[in-house]
């Protein structure tokens, strides 16, 4: 979750901590502001706006913040593009630099108002001898002491000795980054085509490859499942067929408990039947809101639709459900098929009795992409006391990339600010600063109140005491309620945060992590260090977002510019002569993700040609699979239980894919085309040669690495593989076979009579058990 910044050439966004301010700045001048000079614009940009006015000033002190009717007004640069946020960056130095000029006797006006003076509504705002106030204090000096402000060259020095960011950052070479991507995004290793074409290329030929990559079914499924780790709409409570509701569907929602299967035999087989008819049809219900993110991004629509599409996804069997089937069986390809998904528009929703009809304008539902998907709504259900503002706060972090719970800081005495006000979440300050911007949304899903997320209007109309449903400052007007989704939708899709909260989740998909949050502590030792991380990053994502942007949204462009940026081509970090600080700031950078159940599975599937098949159900979620409802976040790190079932996995596959391996032609051979059972280390010159070169030909395509036959790291493993071939000489009454576990099922399987063949099996078990395996 996150908080937003933005400002001019080093700081991108905030959309911020901060208490109420009342409209007390009345003798702030009215005259146009006057430029800043270029030695105050940039500790501004560099020090106040990014580090303490974005963070403390800028969510009451704008338009449509509790503040708007004061004369000391900022301009938001979350919402701004290109030029203009230069201009408006600009601007907010001068609104900054005539408040500092003002005096309340012998003391500055600005100092005084945020340590809670003057009658200041958001009352101490920064503490005296806080950093932030120290920083507040240095700018108004700088503005009213201008003959002694540092030159830019004397501001800049620091900026201008720090080495470049990715200075001491290991970059994969392209192979391996091909490799990275193709795993990542299709579940498998490069062509050899592929390969050849980086080699000749370089760099400038991933795009090219990674718009073939981005065709392939694989990757589809990944991205649904990406997409369902951010919205978790799987997850949603009791029977899938729960998202269609009683009163509107209550003829058609349970079709499989009538559905005809007297020609499936006898009554245990009907039974049986019925079970899985079931069972698909409530799979086919749940896939629909990662079908509409598969078929928005599979057509090259742009991903705007996400929350402005005018359908959804329908199967032969959740079509049952909805009562359209009979309209829309010609349109299927398999009306057999539960999973075939086409976009279908609805009408607009019956009820049991006239009260429950869905009002609408055009006889159509009003569909808005996910904002309107029935298991949306159903995963993120609404109480009488919540009033939907769990879903505003989900809107918020799904498609403005908004943390609302981090607008304002936590309330210290609920009880007094209930005692002191009729209506604290309109009148409180601390109150206020997050409802002004939370409660209009939520009333925009006001006719979607019943609990179990469906259409319904309250029988007493919406509430009074909440703010108006609107967004962003911008009132809905009563003859767009029965649309008002859609209205939403519509100025989603055209605020800039949506551009980079959609690139902020491409950037959790690729790498597992959640973009940085600005650092708060401005007096810790780091902060510097950290500031510097989250900056790079943001202008990263900024620029990733103006390019999604001006491709029509087109979600894979997002894809392809993160997959040759350096923050994924990052393979670590060289940690000699790095200082504290320095490390501090690289301190992100690399992939160090735990592969997932289903990436582990298809990794295996990829190097030896088929899964181990054992990471599903309960043991998938003990090695961190989610079930988006109880578990909703993946593990970082490795547990017991994981670590467990990483030996296992490695034992299992090493053991069947060894002999395997050996079993066939040597032409034929994933693993051991170098080498035979019967080179046994140390027996000649061309034995070992063979065994050095098949060990390089394991770690490339087990770990991804090319090593040279004479690395530390080929040496290694093949010290590994002397060590047990040599542990066995000598011993009597060995088997000459392979364990019955291992050899079983594989026909002609060869003997042992070396120990050579168990070797490999160790050795491949220390490569499944190493990091370059099982992370990414």
């Amino acid at each position: 979750m996150k908080l937003c910044v933005q400002s001019l050439s080093l700081y991108l966004y905030v959309f911020a901590l901060t208490s109420e301010v009342r409209a007390a700045d009345n003798a702030l001048p009215a005259s146009a502001p006057s430029p800043c000079t270029t030695a105050v614009d940039t500790y501004f940009a560099n020090e106040l706006w990014a580090k303490v006015a974005s963070q403390s000033c800028l969510n009451c002190h704008k338009v449509g913040g509790d503040a708007e009717k004061s004369k000391f007004i900022l301009r938001d640069l979350a919402r701004i593009q290109g030029e203009e946020r230069e201009a408006a960056l600009r601007e907010n130095c001068a609104t900054f630099a005539r408040l500092a000029k003002l005096k309340e006797g012998e003391q500055f006006r600005v100092l005084l108002k945020v340590s809670g003076g003057l009658d200041h509504g958001g009352e101490d705002v920064l503490k005296p001898n806080s950093a932030g106030y120290r920083i507040l204090a240095e700018y108004v000096r700088r503005v009213n002491a201008p003959a002694s402000t540092p030159t830019p060259a004397e501001i800049n020095s620091a900026t201008k000795n720090l080495p470049p960011f990715f200075e001491g950052v290991v970059m994969l070479d392209n192979r391996r980054l091909l490799r990275r991507a193709t795993l990542s995004l299709a579940g498998r290793l490069p062509t050899e085509a592929e390969l050849a074409a980086v080699r000749e290329k370089g760099l400038d030929a991933l795009p090219a490859i990674l718009d073939d990559v981005l065709k392939e079914d694989a990757f589809y499924t990944r991205l649904g499942e990406g997409f369902n780790d951010i919205f978790l709409t799987v997850g949603y409570d009791d029977g899938a067929e729960s998202a269609l509701a009683y009163d509107h569907f209550n003829k058609t929602r349970l079709w499989t408990q009538k559905h005809d299967l007297s020609h499936v035999g006898d009554a245990k087989m009907q039974q049986q039947a019925r079970y899985k008819l079931a069972d698909d049809y409530r799979a086919a219900l749940r896939g629909e809101p990662m079908k509409l993110v598969e078929h928005i991004v599979r057509n090259g629509k742009p991903f705007t639709e996400i929350v402005t599409a005018d359908y959804i996804m329908v199967t032969p069997y959740s079509a049952r459900g909805y009562g359209v089937y009979d309209e829309l069986k010609e349109k299927f390809e398999n009306p057999d098929d539960p999973f075939e998904y086409i976009p279908v528009k609805l009408k607009a929703l019956k009820g049991r009795d006239r009260n429950q009809d869905q009002e609408s304008a055009t006889g159509d539902y009003p569909h808005a992409g996910m904002l309107s998907v029935f298991q949306y709504l159903r995963r993120y259900p609404t109480t009488e006391t919540n009033r939907n503002r769990l879903r505003a706060r989900m809107y918020f972090q799904h498609f403005l990339g908004i943390d609302a719970l981090e607008l304002a800081a936590r309330v210290s005495d609920a009880a007094a600010v209930t005692a002191k006000y009729e209506i604290p979440t309109m009148q409180a300050s601390e109150c206020v600063v997050c409802h002004k911007t939370i409660d209009p949304v939520a009333g925009l899903f006001q006719d979607y109140y019943k609990f179990e997320g469906v259409y319904g209007r309250r029988k007493e109309g919406w509430y009074k005491d909440m703010f108006p449903a609107g967004y962003e400052g911008e009132e809905m007007t009563a003859e767009e309620r029965w649309r008002s989704l859609q209205w939403l939708g519509e100025r989603t899709a055209k605020d800039p945060r949506f551009a980079v909260a959609m690139v902020e989740h491409v950037y959790y998909i690729l790498t597992g992590r959640k973009v940085l949050l600005p650092p708060k502590d401005l007096d810790h030792p780091l902060f510097g260090s950290k500031q510097r991380a989250y900056v790079e990053q943001r202008k990263e994502i900024e620029k990733i977002a103006q390019r999604f942007a001006a491709d029509n949204f087109n979600l894979k462009s997002a894809f392809k510019q993160w997959a040759v940026s350096d923050f994924y081509r990052a393979d670590g970090v060289a940690t000699a002569n790095q200082n504290p600080e320095r490390m501090a700031e690289l301190d992100d950078i690399g992939l160090v993700r735990l592969l997932g159940p289903e990436q582990v599975e298809r990794k295996l599937a990829a190097v030896f040609g088929e899964r181990w098949g054992k990471l599903r159900d309960q043991l998938a979620m003990l090695y961190g699979a989610i079930d988006s409802q109880e578990v909703t976040e993946r593990p970082s790190d490795p547990s017991g239980a994981i670590g467990a079932i990483q030996r296992m996995m490695a034992n299992d596959v090493a053991a069947r894919q060894t002999i395997r391996d050996f079993a066939r032609a040597p032409s034929e051979r994933r693993l051991f085309s170098q080498v035979e059972p019967s080179m046994i280390p140390g027996s000649s010159p061309a034995a070992d040669a063979a065994i050095r070169q098949n060990i390089v030909q394991l770690h490339e395509k087990v770990l991804g690495k090319y090593d040279a036959t004479d690395s530390p790291d080929v040496e290694r493993t093949y010290q590994l593989f002397t060590s047990i071939v040599n542990d066995a000489k000598g011993k009597k009454g060995l088997d000459t076979r392979e364990i019955y576990h291992a050899r079983n099922n594989v026909p002609d399987a060869p003997n042992d009579p070396h120990y050579t063949i168990r070797a490999w099996r160790g050795v491949v078990t220390y490569l499944l058990r190493r990091q370059d395996f099982l992370y990414e």
